[in-house]
């Protein structure tokens, strides 16, 4: 069966064989390759005659999407930062540090 789709990144894609949901999260030209990322979070690459040949066709995007990512902590996703980029007070003598609170207020 000749695939009904061409991938296109960050799209939704059902593999009619085998009943899977994924979502194409690269598309390697130069090594003739597509990486995938199931429902359940696995990740998979097929290369591109593979995916010509193949029953997958396009689909919306599932509702609960995210769910191979509910038990990932913000902080695995780099969205937490507790550095606050501030001045480094080992540099710095009690003066500097006073003159610093009298400014912030």
């Amino acid at each position: 069966m000749m695939s009904l789709a061409d991938p296109i990144l960050e799209n939704w894609y059902k593999d009619a064989d085998a009943d899977r949901i994924f979502r194409v999260v690269a598309i390697d030209v130069d090594n003739d390759s597509i990486e995938v990322q199931y429902l359940n979070g696995d990740l998979g690459e097929y290369e591109t005659a593979t995916w010509e040949d193949s029953s997958f066709y396009p689909i919306e995007p599932p509702e609960d999407w995210s769910a191979p990512f509910d038990h990932v902590e913000i902080d695995d996703m780099g969205y937490s930062d507790p550095d606050r980029h501030g001045r480094d007070l080992d540099d710095m003598s009690l003066e500097d540090i006073l003159d610093d609170e009298e400014h912030e207020e």
